[in-house]
């Protein structure tokens, strides 16, 4: 699978020297966990094959929690940020303003060629804002995704980024037509599959090696169910999280809950008690996590990145929304929307999928090399 990757490694470099290629420098900013491993992937290409690129790595703080942040840069090999804004914890109005102020200051004394941002979260539309007010390229990674439901955030904040971008990362063929759909231009936009699936490939081994989160927490592979819940409209909601919480509690196999600290939060707001057969856990790193999606009999999730990650580990998935951004996964039957019902959570999380695992739908685990060549390569 990676030849083909070092083979795309060698002709940039024949190519950089064919040609006289101008520095570039671009700044990447990142502050939520799913950021951090699609980071890792790219900026390891950068760093690999591009003498002429300059990447600033700026970390705008909006996971701050050090189980969620600093665990994650560490096993990614991701290097320390350049900049960290530690901004996070307000509204999503108080965070996206905080972000752009700072994110404004340093691109006017960093001066980047390009900003690169990454998926669908505060921090995406910051970045992306900020750069195009000062008539900087944008480079979006994970371009065209839509769930079509407005009152999400992220959708809120995909839409407007891609509608800003210069560079269009899709990472599918549904991605590609739902841009081409809403009148951006088909030169901008290109189709290189999806980083996520770049970094399953790399660290799944690495994770076999390095994890005993499974002889930690004394489970056995295909014998619980792992569980995650961060969304704001399901978090901040009582009965939205009540039912999601009875309905996981209805499993007969343990469920596992690694807790996000706006779930602990709020659990502890509401007055939720939590009790077998689901067993919380402190939030994990990724190497950990990769191990639990793996093992697992299902996976139920409010995550867009841990919808596909069950896919890439074929292991089938209950989706607590009632739309998705991936929705080809879906289709393919091996993604169940249920909602927060919590008795159509707890009849899927023990249902029988009909499984078709179909090969490629994420592109060929190259994404990262084609971004990085596209980027250098541009011109402006």
């Amino acid at each position: 699978m990676y030849l083909l990757g070092r083979l795309i490694l060698r002709a940039i470099k024949i190519h950089k020297k064919l040609q006289n290629v101008n520095d570039v420098k671009v700044i990447t900013i990142i502050g939520a966990r799913p950021q951090f491993i699609k980071a890792s992937v790219v900026s390891r290409v950068f760093k690999q094959c591009c003498e002429s690129v300059e990447e600033i790595l700026v970390h705008t703080g909006q996971h701050y929690d050090e189980n969620m942040s600093k665990v994650f840069f560490d096993e990614l090999g991701i290097s320390k940020p350049d900049y960290n804004l530690g901004i996070g914890g307000g509204t999503h109005g108080q965070n996206t303003g905080r972000m752009i102020e700072e994110i404004e200051g340093l691109l006017l004394l960093e001066k980047p060629d390009w900003v690169l941002v990454y998926g669908d979260t505060d921090s995406t539309l910051a970045g992306a804002l900020a750069a195009v007010k000062l008539h900087i390229p944008v480079v979006h990674i994970e371009a065209g995704l839509r769930s079509f439901n407005r009152r999400m955030p992220e959708e809120v904040n995909r839409v407007l980024t891609d509608h800003i971008a210069t560079l269009l990362f899709a990472p599918t063929e549904l991605a590609l037509k739902n841009l081409l759909k809403e009148g951006i231009e088909r030169s901008k936009i290109h189709l290189v599959g999806d980083v996520m699936y770049d970094a399953a490939l790399y660290f799944y081994k690495k994770a076999e090696q390095k994890s005993k989160i499974l002889e930690t927490l004394k489970l056995s592979s295909k014998e619980y169910v792992l569980a995650t819940v961060h969304r704001q409209e399901n978090t901040d909601d009582k009965h939205r999280l009540s039912s999601i919480i009875n309905g996981l509690s209805q499993s007969s196999v343990p469920v596992i809950l690694p807790l996000h600290p706006r779930t602990k939060k709020q659990l502890n707001l509401f007055g939720i008690n939590i009790g077998t057969p689901i067993k919380v856990v402190e939030p994990v790193g990724y190497l950990d996590m990769i191990m639990l999606e793996k093992n697992a009999r299902a996976i139920a999730t409010d995550s867009g990145g841990v919808q596909k990650e069950a896919y890439f580990y074929q292991v089938p998935c209950v989706t607590l929304r009632e739309e998705t951004e991936w929705v080809e996964l879906v289709e393919q039957g091996v993604n169940l929307l249920v909602g927060y019902d919590e008795n159509a959570i707890a009849k899927s999380i023990t249902a029988s999928f009909s499984h078709r695992w179909m090969e490629g739908m994420y592109g060929d685990g190259e994404a990262a090399y084609k971004i990085v060549n596209e980027i250098q390569y541009t011109q402006l």
